[in-house]
């Protein structure tokens, strides 16, 4: 099955959550989908964050995580999706903290070659880091329709949704369907 990555598996706002976002319907064991199963999907998700991600212009060119570098890799994205999680539902949860920290550290701790570009796993490293560290961490939500993690730029923090375009205009869609149907018929 062919898969392509698009702007709108990038609304998380940072790369490291669009990296935690690469799983899709996470917490329903019958659909379940981890897009990066497929070693080429996380060649290609690195090509496509260069285009569609919000932080493209922070890490310069972005280049597929080496092969033996992978698995650190998985376990930074599921580090961080552990603890952004925890931090929303404002669970203190320092032991999970501790095991981002560490799979960050796993990561910074190999060597990487920067000559083409920034390796995707350092740059998510990174990504991470400035999320813990930053005052963003505060706008963190999870969309109510598909689960994902995002960050809510908006003025006054009212965005529900990853994607107005996606999430927003299904949950809209339910919400007309069951009004259509509650309604009596003249």
């Amino acid at each position: 099955m062919s898969f392509t990555w698009t702007a709108h598996r990038f609304s998380g706002g940072a790369l490291a959550l669009d990296v935690a976002n690469s799983v899709v319907m996470r917490f329903d064991a019958e659909r379940r989908t981890d897009r990066f199963d497929d070693p080429a999907a996380i060649d290609t998700f690195a090509e496509a964050a260069n285009l569609y991600g919000a932080e493209r212009n922070r890490f310069g060119t972005l280049v597929p995580a080496k092969s033996e570098r992978r698995n650190a890799f998985i376990g930074l994205r599921e580090a961080t999706d552990r603890h952004f999680r925890a931090l929303v539902r404002t669970e203190d949860r320092p032991d999970l903290l501790a095991d981002l920290l560490e799979a960050i550290a796993t990561v910074l701790r190999q060597p990487a070659d920067t000559r083409k570009g920034t390796p995707l796993d350092v740059a998510t490293a990174h990504s991470v880091l400035g999320l813990i560290a930053g005052p963003e961490r505060e706008r963190l939500k999870i969309c109510p329709n598909c689960a994902w993690l995002f960050l809510d730029r908006s003025r006054n923090r009212s965005r529900t949704w990853c994607d107005m375009a996606v999430c927003g205009n299904r949950a809209k869609a339910r919400r007309h369907y069951r009004r259509s149907r509650e309604e009596p018929k003249p």
